[in-house]
């Protein structure tokens, strides 16, 4: 389905909801300041085109896309290309390159390929994902140090070189600045987590340098003033050389924005028990990428950690996005002029805190001990991003994925599934009795869905993501109704879930349990670890389990709820 997730539900939203996304959209745009400042300077450009990005991004996605609660923007994984970009070809050339890949994603989203963009598998994601995280880290060295080199070398290799025969010209109050912001944002979660660490990073160390007069290089000494005015837009100079050597970057921009943006739409529904449109989220995305770079924006996609930010504060309709767009082109037109005072150190501390958490290494080694063709694949891909070209890493891995898919498929094929996904079909498409719309959930427990046979690599991400929450609950329930088979990957995960959440003081239920997947838990000794009280087949039983944990009575049923027969979820 291509129509807008905002277009089917505004009837539906209450005056209690709409509140809470005006709330949440404050939230994140606040939050997302900062982080469009950063990935705009790292990608090359001013912060300006950050900010614009996030404007301009924001909104579209959110107006017309297929997810309820995704944030767009620029975001860390399109820094390598972006910059490469403009080191070969200039800002015009970036500009073509990213109207390109914005058509490329209306075509992908047109012929209704968005839902066989979810079937990648997660070895050539992470693979890409880490080594673009590497790249990201040593881009900000010079900056993090305050290092005497005029140029930086695009290439890894040589710029490491540099950077070791450069070391001696450091800044320590460069240097001090950089290491306090990353001290706060590493330790402020332990006072807050309510209010980002890289927002007071930037405001503490901001104070300080103005309040001391250090010498430390700030936005407004290397870029001048930000503009308080959206720019006048501007088509591109279009010629068939230039068009024809941007093919290979536009589509790399184009792929990357689509698995970005679906994997952070798959990693929300699970949080909210909805499901995103996928088609309509790639013509959102499309859409986007043909608008930012008209006003001197660069790529957009979906952005993880704002989309995560903007759930948890509330966020449940697209308005929170919308909201979060407003609120970010009020602060470039009326607060622009103090965002020159920022310290270049503080925003590489924060991008190097935005590489840890993109370099997903724990998903990395957890890899490692999967099966030959998945360790091969992941190494394959890392390592063409880090030391060749993010675009031939995409290429290869894209091949790599053609042949792990069919090799997974011709291992295990469950057609109801796959058909059901390749479908796209949403919640507001299918009546589904089993919906946790239709049950009560207790006070204290939470209920996370994974959909699709071979995207499990999204309940990692969504590891990592509640990591940073608050107040964990006692009871965390996954519904593996739509998982039809696991891997050596899933399982893993699993026993990481068990082990991070018992010591947090959450047990781990598993509900909906095929039979293959239960198989594999059995030989892996998954089930003795998780417990067999602890494994059941619908989400009635496995509600039951949770109440019994939390000490209290089976609540009654909705008073319009109509029973139907129970039946497990694993089971056609």
């Amino acid at each position: 389905m291509l129509k807008p997730k905002l277009f089917t539900i505004y009837k539906t939203i209450t005056r209690e909801q709409l509140l809470k996304d005006i709330t949440a959209g404050l939230i994140v745009g606040i939050v997302a300041l900062p982080l469009a400042i950063a990935f705009g300077i790292a990608s090359g450009v001013s912060p300006q085109q950050g900010i614009i990005t996030a404007v301009i991004g924001g909104f579209i996605v959110s107006f017309l896309g297929g997810s309820r609660v995704q944030i767009g923007g620029p975001t860390g994984a399109f820094i390598v290309i972006v910059y490469g970009i403009i080191q070969n070809y200039g800002m015009n050339g970036l500009i073509i390159a990213t109207l390109m890949a914005g058509i490329i994603l209306l075509i992908m989203g047109f012929a209704r390929l968005g839902s066989v963009i979810k079937f990648i598998p997660y070895p050539v994601i992470v693979g890409f994902t880490s080594g673009i995280a590497v790249v990201i880290f040593s881009s900000q060295i010079k900056d993090f140090f305050g290092l005497m080199i005029e140029k930086v070398p695009a290439d890894f290799t040589e710029k490491w070189i540099l950077y070791f025969q450069k070391f001696s010209t450091i800044n320590i109050w460069t240097f001090f600045i950089g290491a306090l912001s990353l001290i706060i944002m590493i330790f402020w979660p332990k006072v807050s987590r309510k209010i980002p660490g890289s927002i007071i990073a930037i405001l503490v160390s901001t104070i300080i340098v103005q309040m001391f007069g250090l010498n430390v290089e700030t936005i407004g000494s290397r870029f001048g003033d930000i503009p308080s005015a959206l720019p006048t837009p501007v088509l591109p100079h279009l010629d068939f050389a230039t068009i024809k050597g941007l093919i290979q970057p536009a589509t790399t921009i184009a792929i990357l924005a689509a698995i970005e943006s679906l994997l952070s739409a798959v990693v929300s529904d699970g949080m909210i028990g909805k499901k995103h449109r996928s088609n309509a989220e790639l013509i959102a995305q499309g859409t986007a990428n043909v608008f930012s770079p008209l006003f001197g924006g660069i790529p957009v996609t979906g952005a993880i950690a704002r989309t995560v930010t903007n759930i948890k504060n509330g966020g449940r309709t697209p308005i929170a996005g919308i909201v979060h767009a407003f609120v970010l082109l009020l602060i470039m037109l009326f607060f622009g002029k103090w965002a020159k005072l920022i310290p270049m150190a503080s925003l590489a501390a924060v991008l190097v805190i935005v590489a840890y958490n993109m370099s997903e290494w724990r998903s990395f080694k957890n890899l490692l001990k999967s099966p030959a063709s998945d360790v091969t694949v992941l190494v394959t891909t890392f390592f063409l991003t880090v030391i060749f070209d993010l675009t031939i890493a995409i290429e290869i891995g894209m091949l790599l994925a053609v042949f792990l898919f069919m090799h997974r498929m011709a291992l295990v094929t469950n057609v109801g599934v796959v058909t059901r996904e390749l479908k796209d079909e949403d919640d507001e498409d299918v009546a589904d009795p089993n919906a946790i719309a239709k049950r009560i959930i207790p006070e204290g427990v939470e209920v996370y869905e994974i959909n699709g046979p071979f995207f499990f690599g999204a309940a990692s991400t969504f590891k990592d993501a509640i990591r940073s929450m608050e107040d964990p609950p006692k009871v965390r329930i996954i519904r593996m109704r739509n998982v039809p088979a696991i891997d050596a990957t899933g399982l893993q995960t699993i026993r990481e879930f068990y082990k991070e959440w018992k010591q947090m003081g959450t047990t781990l239920v598993l509900s909906g349990v095929h039979t293959q997947p239960l198989v594999a838990m059995t030989q892996s000794g998954v089930f003795d670890i998780v417990g067999e009280e602890n494994i059941h087949g619908n989400i009635d039983d496995a509600l039951d389990r949770a109440r019994e944990i939390l000490g209290i009575d089976k609540i009654g049923k909705p008073a319009d709820f109509v029973p139907t027969v129970k039946r497990e979820e694993g089971k056609k």
